[in-house]
C-alpha cells in the first residue's frame, strides 16, 4: 500500500475499519506523539501488531503537542511523522487528532484492542472503559530500555548544546 493510501482521517478510518471488522479483522488502536521516531518506537509498534489484523496509530497534532509538552515541541513536523510511520510495515493506517488526548478516536474507530506503552497502567489509558464496554482488550506493552524522545533529545543537547556546531 502507498504512504499516501495509510493516511486517513478519522472519518474514513472509521468506515474503512467497519468494512474490515465485517471480514472478521481485529483492529489494534494505539496513539503517540512519535516525534524523533527511535528503535523502541519500532520495537513497540511491531508489538502492537501482532495483537490483531490491522494497526492503526493515531498521533497527536502539533497543536497538541505544544499544550502538552511546551512550545519547543514537537521537533518533527506532522505531516512529516504521518510519513515516518506510515512508511513502517507494521502500521496499517495513521491519522492525527487535535485533541490532548485520543478519547474521542477511539469512539470513533472502535478499536478491539487499544494498547499503550508499559508507561501508562493499564488502568490509566484513556478509552479503557469503551473498549472494554464492547468487548475489546486493553493492553499495556513493556517499552524497550534505554529509548525515549526525551533522553534522546537530551543527548543531543548535551553533545551539541549551546555554542557548539554540528560537524
Amino acid at each position: 500500500m502507498a504512504l499516501i493510501e495509510k493516511i486517513k482521517s478519522a472519518d474514513e478510518l472509521a468506515l474503512w475499519l467497519e468494512t474490515s471488522r465485517k471480514e472478521g479483522q481485529k483492529v489494534v488502536f494505539t496513539n503517540g506523539c512519535f516525534d524523533l521516531l527511535h528503535p523502541g518506537h519500532l520495537h513497540y509498534l511491531e508489538k502492537a501488531r501482532k495483537m490483531g489484523d490491522i494497526l492503526v496509530v493515531g498521533i497527536n497534532s502539533d497543536e497538541s503537542i505544544r499544550r502538552i509538552k511546551g512550545s519547543k515541541r514537537p521537533l518533527t513536523p506532522e505531516s512529516d511523522r504521518l510519513q515516518m510511520l506510515a512508511a513502517l510495515e507494521c502500521v496499517s493506517f495513521v491519522t492525527v487528532f487535535n485533541e490532548p488526548d485520543p478519547l474521542n478516536l477511539i469512539l470513533k474507530i472502535k478499536p478491539d484492542v487499544l494498547v499503550k506503552g508499559g508507561d501508562w497502567s493499564v488502568d490509566r489509558i484513556i478509552g479503557k472503559d469503551k473498549v472494554e464496554e464492547r468487548g475489546g482488550k486493553v493492553v499495556s506493552i513493556s517499552l524497550t530500555p534505554g529509548y525515549s524522545t526525551t533522553a534522546l533529545i537530551e543527548r543531543i543537547v548535551e553533545r551539541y548544546g549551546t555554542g557548539s556546531s554540528v560537524p
